[in-house]
């Protein structure tokens, strides 16, 4: 199967004809933000502070790239477990976060927050945090420097490989490759 190109400020509008296991290549600007930063983000929120960045549209990649290295705009940046953030995401996706990127399987109140505001959660390789790094073309530090490599960062990425993990309608890879990959199953094919 073919991979879809899609530009990162066109994913809200795209996310609906998106559907679980597609593979994309994304290309534009993504922010990340890993736990600590999520935590400041919703005191911002909770004092009516305005964000570092538009949250609109946006996309969040959970993540905390490493310093670069020679000729690289940053170094290692693999994807964080998601999970980690599910009592973030839902009040993010309600403010109309677009798409989120990480790794493993999401919440039910997550879920319902993707299906609700037709975003989409995206699913990066874990382990891949070197390859991943050749894709981010320019990264600059927007917030909460104090948070060293956990800082939020707009980082531009190119072609960056995901697959969809949870698709606007709430279709999961996680249930339904589980489900696929069952005993049952297994023996009924047997």
């Amino acid at each position: 199967m073919a991979s879809i190109h899609i530009d990162a400020q066109e994913l809200a509008e795209r996310s609906t004809s998106l559907s679980v296991g597609d593979s994309i290549l994304l290309t534009g600007r993504i922010y990340t933000a890993r736990d600590a930063a999520h935590k400041k983000l919703f005191e911002l929120l909770d004092r009516g502070e305005e964000l570092p960045f538009e949250i609109s549209g946006a996309s969040i990649y959970y993540a905390g790239p490493t310093p670069a290295k020679d000729g690289m705009a940053v170094g290692s940046c693999g994807p964080t477990t998601s999970g980690r953030m599910d009592r973030f995401a839902p009040r993010l996706l309600d403010l109309g976060l677009s798409a989120m990127i990480g790794k493993g399987k999401r919440s039910k109140e997550v879920i319902d927050a993707i299906v609700r505001n037709g975003a989409c959660y995206l699913c990066a390789t874990g382990g891949a945090g070197a390859l991943i790094a050749k894709c981010v073309k320019s990264a600059k530090e927007i917030a909460f420097p104090e948070l060293g490599c956990e800082s939020i960062k707009e980082l531009w990425v190119d072609n960056l490989p995901l697959f969809v993990g949870i698709d606007h309608s709430g279709r999961s890879i996680f249930d339904e490759g589980r489900e696929q990959y069952s005993l049952d199953n297994i023996r009924a094919i047997c």
